[in-house]
């Protein structure tokens, strides 16, 4: 829920000073600070709450902290990205996949009952997966609007 609410609060946000201090509200371009300030916060989680974060992947992945830590990585990465106009799109396209590629550990996280912030089998369970999964596809509608089509 804090991913959503700090994409649209950001993105509303930027409108806002878009239209004050450049005439106009340029959503793309407010898409896309959004979708980059979203990154940076949750890839905070991944330093913050590694422990908990590590529960959310299968037995079988090996370095678990360190694929966390690296996944965190990657999303500053993208944030980053998102920004650099020769790398903008591929960004966009890697950040997709990697959103597509991150959904089975949220899965597997929900059927665990795994709560990541405490890092106990505690966590909201399957229910979870009524707010996740269209979560996820409203990221990847998002990135792939403001970043690919320029919502246009």
């Amino acid at each position: 829920m804090k991913p959503l609410l700090v994409l649209i609060s950001v993105f509303i946000l930027s409108l806002a000073f878009n239209k004050i201090f450049r005439g106009n509200y340029e959503p793309a371009l407010s898409g896309k600070i959004a979708m980059s300030v979203m990154l940076l916060f949750t890839a905070s989680a991944h330093f913050a709450f590694n422990n908990g974060m590590a529960m959310m992947l299968p037995d079988f992945v090996p370095y678990k902290a360190q694929v966390v830590y690296l996944t965190g990585i990657i999303e500053i990465a993208a944030a980053i990205g998102l920004f650099i106009p020769a790398f903008s799109v591929m960004t966009a396209w890697l950040l997709i996949a990697f959103f597509l590629l991150i959904l089975p550990s949220n899965i597997y996280a929900a059927i665990k009952h795994i709560d990541y912030q405490k890092a106990t089998y505690n966590g909201s369970g399957i229910n979870y997966l009524w707010f996740r999964i269209p979560l996820q596809i409203l990221f990847i509608a998002w990135t792939y609007l403001s970043a690919i089509k320029n919502w246009q």
